[in-house]
């Protein structure tokens, strides 16, 4: 079973031959890819961005494909899957689970093309036909309350529905009076501007000691929020049961995790309201849809994360067609440059804040090499817990 068995006959798709990765420079992050060719002359991509670890996934990548994936039949999935997690034998946290996931996503894309069907058909199907998302990203800028409501009125007009933001600075662990009053004020501006019909996720980027978090939920609870994001550290994950007893808001979390086991503390401790796995972090279509399965089990809704690329976003799409328990998906998509869409030719497009199902075979997404080449890596960092983050100051 960890070995990849070249004597089976394989599928119309043929066996896995060449694997290939791609990075692009934006000014968000670099994104990057996995695309993989079978000797049928099929391929499939897959999103392998880490936020600051490209050339880490890039280099496991092309080793993984050396280990487990070479002369194996892409319809295999369940055992590729087995074979690049228990095979490594130390299972790779962060990095190990971005190049699995990107892995996973180009198996389901070679399908799709390979059957001709999109590759939500292969995810158990659609229970819906359209998929909502909500706006990340958009208050890049000058840390003030006008400031954040001109672009949060900027976003909705595009069509958004529902917008996701981080007021806190370069708070951690606590915030002074000053810096409390101004988190709050920012919200209080956002929801003024936006008015009560569209929804607002208030991002803590798992910082927050307890004391801190308890305040903010009381603080926050005039404003009607979808929901608090990762108010403590995973390190702490058994105080969020704690502080979803005492919060008005929903509790979200979860992007941290980076397959079934990892989450299963998560669930065990009861943690959050909304689950928030990543494609491109927590094992791909394949692993999601078990996770998603969970949270069905434990009544959780499931909102995935995803400050990926356009790429990422349309697999999410094709993932979520057929969850009961979505409720709503994550995206960059309008924050980013014109060439990041040449380079990733057919992403689905957003129209009103939603997604409708795509319907061309596999992912229906081409990776344009020529665009690429123009914007190479720049392998860039900044820290969102330095002032001046939000402006997305990088050294």
């Amino acid at each position: 079973m960890l070995t990849v068995d070249r004597t089976r006959p394989a599928t119309s798709a043929g066996r896995i031959a060449r694997v290939e990765t791609l990075t692009l420079g934006t000014a968000w992050r670099d994104f990057s890819f996995v695309r993989i060719h079978t000797d049928e002359g099929l391929t499939g991509i897959g999103e392998i961005t880490h936020p600051y670890r490209g050339r880490e996934t890039c280099s496991l990548t092309h080793a993984m494909a050396e280990r487990h994936l070479l002369g194996a039949d892409p319809f295999d999935v369940e055992e590729i899957w087995l074979r690049m997690y228990q095979g490594d034998f130390l299972r790779g946290g962060d990095v190990g689970g971005v190049v699995l996931s990107g892995v996973d996503q180009a198996l389901y894309d070679i399908m799709g093309r390979t059957l001709g069907v999109p590759a939500y058909r292969l995810m158990g199907g659609a229970v819906r036909q359209r998929v909502r998302v909500y706006a990340n990203g958009w208050y890049t800028g000058e840390r003030d309350p006008s400031s954040f409501a001109e672009r949060a009125r900027e976003t909705v007009a595009r069509g958004y529905t529902a917008l996701k933001f981080d007021p806190f600075g370069a708070g951690l662990g606590t915030l002074d009076r000053a810096e409390l009053r101004r988190s709050v004020e920012i919200v209080a501006a956002v929801r003024d501007a936006v008015g009560p019909d569209v929804d607002l996720f208030v991002e803590g980027h798992a910082r927050f000691a307890m004391a801190t978090a308890d305040r903010l939920v009381r603080e926050l609870a005039p404003f009607d929020l979808g929901w608090f994001e990762e108010p403590l550290p995973w390190t702490h994950i058994e105080r969020y049961a704690e502080l979803r007893a005492t919060a008005t808001m929903p509790i979200a979390g979860g992007e941290h995790f980076h397959n079934r086991y990892e989450y299963a503390r998560l669930f065990a401790a009861d943690a959050v309201d909304i689950v928030q796995p990543d494609l491109s972090m927590a094992g791909g279509p394949t692993e999601v849809r078990k996770i998603g399965a969970i949270a069905d089990a434990h009544a959780m809704v499931v909102a995935p994360h995803n400050s990926n690329s356009p790429l990422c976003t349309t697999i999410s799409v094709h993932s979520v067609a057929g969850m009961p328990n979505l409720l709503i998906l994550e995206t960059f998509d309008g924050a980013l440059e014109p060439f990041v869409f040449e380079a990733l030719r057919g992403v689905v497009p957003i129209e009103d804040g939603e997604v409708a199902l795509p319907s061309t075979p596999g992912y229906g997404v081409e990776l344009v090499d020529e665009v690429f080449e123009e914007h190479p890596p720049s392998h860039r960092f900044w820290n969102m817990f330095s002032p001046g983050w939000e402006r997305r100051n990088r050294r």
